[in-house]
């Protein structure tokens, strides 16, 4: 596979202006994909953002494995990020995104207080990939609709401050992914939970890849779903036997768009496509 590059105008002009607002933010708030908790992590912006005091917030955590989601907190916890396990859809966010920010500026909010500087509001920017649901996350904090929502990479495209009813202002940045991906498996990571526009990647390489890691991590998934599938079978074959039950006859694009559109969707239950200790290429 040849290496993914993607890196529009906008995100380009996003990058400049992640490094210039910097400055003004008391804290930066990451925002990944629990099930990706290192590939969805742009390392371009973790270098911009250096040692600026961070929180990462493994959003979508309703649709990644619970066991690994405890695993990666524990290994965020030992490399001191603080990190948060949310569904930004849901109501408890915004106090669990409240309390995770003043717990984690206590230091220095406290020695504000010494010198007879009490302050209220604290500035963040939330700053991720595309499809992370950062605007699902800036609606939710707000308390209103504000921000663009969509289901697909790259809806949201200029930047803006909001007031959340939390004593927090947030800055919100479009989606940016880096200049390109030169590990495929990081990109076939990211094309299969949404994060890239589908026609970055052939789909019978993300379906390919979906099928196999599903058949080492979580076999019973496939087998509970697709009654009659020989694990045994190489992905390829697996792809023909499959679309013929189904009765797409050879129609593939048809049974690579539902495989890839069921996975999205926690159709086979919830997974981590992110291991501890495993080599994350990019990230």
């Amino acid at each position: 596979m040849a290496t993914i590059q993607w890196f529009p105008g906008h995100m380009s002009k996003a990058r400049r202006q992640v490094q210039e607002n910097l400055k003004y933010v008391d804290f930066v708030t990451i925002l990944v994909d629990a099930r990706l908790p290192l590939s969805s992590q742009n390392p371009m912006l973790t270098n911009i953002v250096g040692d600026k005091p961070k929180l990462l917030i493994l959003n979508k955590a309703d649709l990644a494995d619970a066991n690994l989601t405890k695993e990666w907190r524990s290994f965020f916890a030992k490399e001191g990020i603080k990190t948060l396990a949310i569904n930004s859809k849901e109501g408890a966010a915004v106090k669990l995104v409240t309390a995770a920010a003043r717990e984690l500026m206590a230091d220095k909010l406290a020695k504000l207080r010494e010198r007879g500087i009490q302050k209220e509001t604290l500035r963040t920017m939330i700053i991720g990939i595309p499809n992370a649901g950062k605007s699902t996350l800036m609606n939710r904090l707000a308390g209103k609709k504000i921000a663009v929502v969509g289901n697909k990479p790259g809806v949201t495209k200029g930047q803006q401050w909001l007031k959340s009813n939390k004593n927090l202002e947030i800055l919100d940045t479009p989606g940016i992914l880096w200049p390109k991906f030169e590990d495929e498996e990081v990109g076939l990571k990211l094309a299969l939970t949404g994060a890239i526009k589908d026609n970055l990647l052939p789909m019978d390489e993300v379906t390919i890849f979906g099928l196999n890691y599903f058949k080492v991590h979580y076999p019973e998934r496939l087998l509970e779903r697709f009654k009659g599938i020989d694990l045994d079978d190489e992905a390829p074959e697996m792809i023909m036997n499959l679309t013929q039950k189904l009765g797409f006859r050879e129609d593939y694009d048809r049974f690579y768009s539902l495989f890839v559109k069921e996975v999205r969707d926690g159709r086979l239950g919830r997974y981590t496509l992110d291991r501890p200790g495993e080599d994350h290429g990019d990230s």
